[in-house]
């Protein structure tokens, strides 16, 4: 077995080999004067069942290049398996036809994924469970619920939790987590009215006097989350916190955050961190490495996965 990453998120990357106790795979991914991207494996992977760690976060479509020529570059040196390892997977909330003459661009980047020459994918909440089956090699969806759950057990008293979705298509997320804590239940219902937009119109379950916990996979502008806790707290909830697997946080998410009542935003590094995030007085970021690490090493021992989550 052998890891290797791009330049998306070199922090987890060396976190994960920490824990595998590997060193990162040489190589190097660098630009021409253009901004072309070049890809040298810098040891033998001849034979080798080797990982390529890279999430498809900002700037989305370099990334996402980089992956795809870091797998053509494995390819063409007879690396005998293949995994693709995006603990974030960009273009996901583009899974369907929202409207007519528009893409499935989930679809072709699962595609491409394929074609470039990746053996199977190992990623973490995807935005939409089917997006499983766009790809025509074997795909496992990791779940970031038990990460969140040991956070949450260990900074509350979970006799005074609410779970919360933040609305209705978050419910079987939600729920994941209510289960595995033993706690209520409840939903924001809300209407949007045109897109980057989010009007709250409605507070499912009795949360007064409650500490709730809005579980969402993706924060991108911030917008839902804000609106979703000045409804909770006008609806008695003692406080509300945000956790959510894959902080995008574009544009002045931080600052919209920061100046919200939320108590906390927590988020993984399934995406770096950017400097404004790491600085942010209610944004916390928990690690995903030891998850991503057993499930690669199971992978490789080809091993369960799935029991990582019973």
């Amino acid at each position: 077995m052998k890891v290797f990453a791009g330049n998306s998120n070199r922090h987890l990357a060396d976190a994960i080999c920490s824990y595998l106790n590997v060193p990162v795979g040489k190589a190097s991914v660098r630009r021409f004067a253009d901004q072309e991207i070049f890809v040298e494996i810098q040891e033998n992977v001849r034979g080798e069942d080797v990982f390529i760690i890279q999430s498809t976060s900002f700037p989305t479509n370099d990334h996402l290049m980089e992956l795809l020529i870091m797998i053509d570059a494995f390819r063409r040196s007879s690396a005998k398996r293949i995994t693709a390892v995006l603990p974030y997977f960009g273009y996901a909330r583009q899974d369907r036809k929202a409207g007519p003459r528009t893409p499935i661009s989930a679809k072709l980047v699962a595609n491409l994924i394929t074609e470039a020459g990746a053996d199977r994918v190992l990623t973490l909440d995807l935005h939409a469970g089917q997006i499983q089956g766009f790809f025509d090699i074997p795909t496992d969806n990791l779940f970031a619920v038990p990460v969140l759950a040991r956070d949450v057990k260990e900074h509350y008293d979970l006799n005074n939790v609410m779970v919360v979705s933040p609305d209705v298509g978050g419910v079987v997320r939600a729920r994941a987590l209510a289960k595995r804590i033993d706690c209520q239940l409840a939903i924001v219902d809300k209407r949007r009215e045109r897109a980057g937009e989010s009007e709250v119109m409605n507070v499912i379950g009795e949360v007064d006097g409650k500490d709730c916990l809005l579980i969402d996979d993706i924060v991108d502008s911030g917008g839902t989350l804000c609106n979703a806790a000045e409804a909770l707290l006008k609806n008695g909830a003692t406080s509300v916190t945000a956790y959510i697997t894959h902080g995008v946080l574009s544009g002045g998410a931080v600052a919209r955050i920061g100046a919200s009542k939320l108590k906390e935003l927590v988020i993984t590094d399934s995406i770096q961190p950017t400097t404004a995030v790491q600085s942010a007085h209610n944004i916390r970021v928990i690690t995903t490495a030891n998850l991503l690490g057993e499930a690669i090493n199971r992978t490789a021992m080809e091993s369960s996965v799935s029991s990582l989550f019973d």
